[in-house]
C-alpha cells in the first residue's frame, strides 16, 4: 500500500509539524502535499477536481487551528464531490472530539504525539483507510458492472418476450383463419378453444416486455384481461356471457401465473359453451384469493345446468384434462361441487387451491 503513488494532503497550522509529518510519511512512501490551514486545504482539494488533476487519495486534518477548525474544515470537505477519505488528527485525548469527527465524516481519527510513534502510528492508518477506500471502491465498481449486465439482460429478455408475443399472434391469427375456413363445427369449435389456449400465454408475453418486472405478474390485471377477453369470445348478440371478475392485487411468479391463466382460461370456457343454452344469456363468476402465506385459490362458478349427472365429461374432454394436467404440474387441487340449487338449474363452482413456495409471491 505504501507507494509513491499514494497522494495524501496533511492541513495543519503547525509549520515545524508539518515539516516533519511531510518527511516521516515520506520516508514511509507517501507523496505528500502541505496546507497551513484548513480553507487552503479545501481550495487546493478543490483546485484539483476543477483542473483534472490527480485528486489526493488521502486527506489529513488537525483539529486545532485558527479561523477555521479541523470539524468545520472536515464539513466544508465533504461538501465537495468525490471527497477522498479524511483522517482526523488532533492533540487532544478527548473522545469527544473524535466522535464528532466521526459523525462528521471522517474514516478514522489518530492523536496527535511527538516521534516516530506517532508517524509510524499515522503512516499505518493512512494504509489501513486507504485499503478500505479501495475495496469501496471495488464494490461499488462491481455493482456497478451488474447493474449495467442485469440492466442489459433484462433489455434482451424484454425484446424475446416481445417477439414471442408477436410471433404468438401471428399462429393465432392463422389458427382463427383457418377455423373460420372450416364448415365442420367441431373441428372450428377445437380450433377456436387452441386460438385461446395460445391467446392465454401471449397475454402473459405482452405483459412481460411492457413492464419493468419480468418475473412476476400482476393477477388482477392478467386474469381481469383474460375475463373481459373471455367474455367478448364467448359472446353472442342475442346470449352474452357476462365474465366478472375479483381478483385480489397478487404478483404471482411467471410461470406459476400463466398455468393459473390457463386454468383458468379452460374452466371460463367450459361454463361460457356448456353451462347455458346457446340462445340465453349466462354469469360466469371468476374470484381469486389469498387464503394464506402458503396457499391462493381460483373459483369459477356459474348459474347453468350443472355437471351432467352421469358424469359424462361433455365435447372431446380435451380441456378437462388439461386442467388436471396443468394442476398437477404445480401440485395445485381441483374441487367440483354443484352450487345451490335454482328451479332447474344447479350450477357449478369449481376451486383450484394452488401451494406457494417462498418466493412465489412478490409485495408491493
Amino acid at each position: 500500500m505504501n507507494t509513491p503513488d499514494r497522494h495524501v494532503l496533511y492541513i495543519d497550522d503547525d509549520e515545524g509539524i508539518r515539516r516533519l509529518v511531510s518527511k516521516a510519511l515520506q520516508r514511509r512512501g507517501f507523496q505528500v502535499s502541505l496546507a497551513s490551514s484548513g480553507a487552503e486545504g479545501v481550495a487546493m482539494t478543490q483546485g484539483q477536481a476543477q483542473d483534472q488533476i490527480r485528486a489526493f487519495d488521502l486527506i489529513a486534518v488537525d483539529h486545532y487551528m485558527p479561523g477555521q477548525d479541523g470539524l468545520a474544515t472536515l464539513a466544508a470537505l465533504r461538501e465537495l464531490p468525490d471527497c477522498p477519505p479524511v483522517v482526523y488528527v488532533t492533540g487532544s485525548e478527548e473522545s469527544r472530539i473524535a466522535v464528532a469527527a466521526l459523525k462528521s465524516g471522517a474514516d478514522d481519527y489518530v492523536v496527535k504525539a511527538v516521534g516516530d510513534d506517532f508517524f509510524d502510528l499515522l503512516a499505518k492508518t493512512f494504509t489501513q483507510v486507504l485499503g478500505r477506500a479501495d475495496l469501496r471502491r471495488e464494490r461499488d465498481r462491481a455493482e456497478e458492472e451488474l447493474r449495467v449486465t442485469n440492466a442489459r439482460l433484462e433489455a434482451l429478455l424484454k425484446e424475446v418476450n416481445h417477439r414471442v408475443a408477436n410471433n404468438l399472434q401471428m399462429v393465432m391469427a392463422f389458427v382463427g383463419m383457418q377455423a373460420n375456413s372450416l364448415t365442420d363445427e367441431a373441428a372450428r369449435d377445437a380450433l377456436q378453444r387452441t386460438q385461446l389456449r395460445i391467446a392465454t400465454v401471449a397475454e402473459v408475453n405482452r405483459r412481460l416486455y411492457t413492464k419493468d418486472d419480468v418475473e412476476f405478474v400482476a393477477l388482477d390485471e392478467y386474469l381481469g384481461g383474460l375475463g373481459e377477453d373471455l367474455s367478448s369470445t364467448w359472446s353472442t348478440s342475442g346470449a352474452a356471457r357476462d365474465v366478472l371478475v375479483e381478483i385480489a392485487p397478487i404478483r404471482l411468479r411467471t410461470d406459476k401465473a400463466i398455468t393459473l391463466g390457463m386454468i383458468m382460461n379452460e374452466l371460463v370456457s367450459n361454463a361460457c359453451k356448456y353451462a347455458y343454452d346457446r340462445t340465453e344469456p349466462g354469469e360466469v363468476r371468476l374470484a381469486l384469493r389469498q387464503i394464506s402465506d402458503e396457499r391462493i385459490e381460483l373459483v369459477v362458478e356459474d348459474d347453468g345446468v350443472g355437471r351432467p349427472a352421469d358424469g359424462v365429461v361433455r365435447g372431446t374432454g380435451l380441456g378437462t384434462r388439461l386442467i388436471a394436467t396443468l394442476a398437477r404440474s404445480h401440485n395445485a387441487d381441483i374441487a367440483y361441487e354443484d352450487v345451490a340449487p335454482q328451479g332447474a338449474r344447479r350450477g357449478t363452482r369449481a376451486t383450484v387451491s394452488v401451494p406457494l413456495k417462498q418466493d412465489d409471491l412478490r409485495t408491493g
